[in-house]
């Protein structure tokens, strides 16, 4: 099977992909009920939570948009350094909220304190921030981030995106005082795209009930009423939900802290091979992803070209996203990757720096 080293969609296990080609059942029936109330059930042990999982027929990005239209009626803080980041923002201001960017080099981590003093002073109802940038390889601190902020306005809401490191690295969403964390199904979670998963916390729920124009489809106080009966409002993504169901025992399987330890120790075999090879990486020391290295392209690979000597081999890597286009490239170690997989990227790799 080739071996896909981008940041989404990921390769997704055959036994996997067969789970998607059960019989449909009725959405409303018994059988799938309990189904779907079951990949619900295990989804809480991803994010550390006893609080409810969503499950919804859309991106990440659809979740993004949910957390802003439940959780804000007027004032937002969005911590930006990186271009899903700010994609957040905009979601925001589309939406006509009162959005504040706090803006950050997109090399640098989102720093606590700046994030706590803008809270005091902004009196935001909640404060948007990504867990692992996709698009620089940086993962930012939320745990001190959450700190700071419940240090000086215990009230506001922490919404967190981890689209792209849900289930490679670990996440404490109860101990970290969390009030949403949303992610999608095609990285880390290793799943065919088409779902999201939002973890929501009690808090969070009971302000969502007091904000106006909620919309419809992503109205989650109407997506908790269903949910309490083990359904949902919309047809769900069924297959999507059969395959979830089968990933998440897998992944249990592997053993959670068993998973985080290869995501991680793939990123540093990654991180130490374009270090030895004249390349740094785009993240500083100690805030670098566990699922997606970015690499500065130092040495002027021709990305184009390295993608075709590599698909030939049955692999392909990722060129830099958005302004990084070109001036860096992402190699992703997500979901279903193994070090051996790695192993045999970064030889190839070597092979064409060898002819270039």
């Amino acid at each position: 099977m080739p071996k896909m080293f981008v940041p989404g969609p990921v390769d997704v296990a055959d036994e996997v992909l067969q789970a998607q080609a059960q019989a449909m059942l009725p959405h409303r029936s018994k059988e799938f009920e309990a189904i779907y109330r079951g990949a619900s059930e295990k989804a809480q042990g991803l994010f550390f939570t006893k609080y409810r999982v969503f499950l919804t027929a859309s991106s990440g990005t659809g979740l993004q948009e949910a957390a802003i239209r439940n959780f804000v009626d007027k004032k937002v803080l969005s911590c930006v350094n990186g271009a899903f980041a700010d994609r957040w923002y905009e979601v925001a201001i589309h939406n006509g909220k009162d959005a504040e960017k706090l803006s950050f080099e997109w090399d640098e981590p989102v720093n606590p304190d700046r994030v706590a003093d803008a809270v005091k002073k902004g009196k935001h109802e909640a404060v948007t921030v990504i867990h692992n940038e996709t698009s620089t390889g940086l993962q930012n601190p939320v745990k001190e981030i959450a700190e700071a902020v419940h240090a000086v306005a215990p009230d506001t809401l922490i919404l967190v995106d981890a689209v792209s490191s849900l289930g490679g690295a670990k996440i404490e969403m109860d101990a970290w005082g969390l009030d949403m964390v949303l992610t999608s199904s095609q990285k880390a979670i290793a799943l065919p795209p088409g779902l999201a998963l939002g973890a929501v916390s009690d808090r969070a729920m009971k302000k969502a009930e007091k904000v106006e124009n909620r919309g419809w489809y992503f109205d989650l106080v109407r997506m908790e009423k269903h949910r309490l009966k083990d359904s949902s409002p919309a047809t769900p993504a069924m297959s999507l939900i059969f395959a979830l169901d089968h990933q998440l025992d897998r992944i249990f399987k592997e053993g959670l802290e068993n998973r985080f330890a290869r995501h991680t120790a793939m990123a540093k075999r990654v991180q130490e091979w374009a270090e030895a090879h004249d390349q740094s990486i785009y993240a500083p020391e100690g805030y670098r992803s566990q699922t997606v290295t970015t690499v500065k392209n130092e040495r002027g690979i021709d990305i184009s070209a390295l993608n075709n000597f590599l698909k030939e081999r049955g692999m392909r890597i990722a060129n830099g996203y958005g302004q990084l286009k070109n001036v860096t490239f992402r190699i992703a170690h997500m979901g279903e990757i193994q070090m051996s997989d790695v192993d045999e990227l970064l030889k190839a790799m070597e092979e064409f720096l060898k002819k270039s």
